[in-house]
């Protein structure tokens, strides 16, 4: 991040991929010609995707948007929710996970092996960090029971998968 007076400008670096985002398009310029006289870079325009996120801006309102779209759309495809109806919110004030949920004996435990209940967390886990915050109590909840989920805790799973 680098300030200028009441401008700012972030460069947000990903392996050989920089984003540029500033409230001043002669710093954006700036920077850019730094950047190219000590780099080898292209200018590719303004970004419309980085790291699968879509970026869209209303500039009359002075809005900037993230969204996942692409990416929510493939993980309802690998868990089989396609076609599920969106729920209101991820986790209600009734709802309740708890370790008396985990598996009590060795049927049970043999049904949950064929769950993907980690990869489920962990794609919630990466919509959380990148644009959903609004998942991180539910997603915590369910990280509480990642070395031994029951039936309640993949099904309170593909719930907030749902939202």
């Amino acid at each position: 991040m680098k300030i200028s007076g009441r401008n700012f400008i972030f460069l947000v670096l990903y392996v050989d991929d920089i984003l540029l985002a500033s409230t001043d398009k002669g710093l954006l310029q700036e920077t850019k010609y730094f950047l190219s006289s000590n780099f080898d870079m292209k200018d590719l325009g303004e970004a419309s995707f980085v790291l699968g996120i879509e970026i869209t801006r209303d500039r009359t309102k002075h809005l900037l948007g993230l969204s996942q779209q692409n990416y929510i759309s493939k993980i309802l495809k690998r868990f089989e929710m396609h076609n599920c109806s969106p729920g209101q919110v991820p986790m209600s004030k009734g709802d309740k996970l708890n370790k008396s949920q985990c598996p009590k004996n060795d049927i049970e435990k043999e049904d949950m092996k064929s769950k993907p209940y980690s990869r489920l967390v962990g794609s919630l886990m990466y919509a959380q960090v990148c644009t959903r915050p609004d998942l991180a109590f539910a997603v915590s909840m369910l990280a509480r029971f990642q070395s031994n989920p029951g039936h309640e805790h993949w099904i309170a799973g593909k719930k907030i998968l749902s939202e």
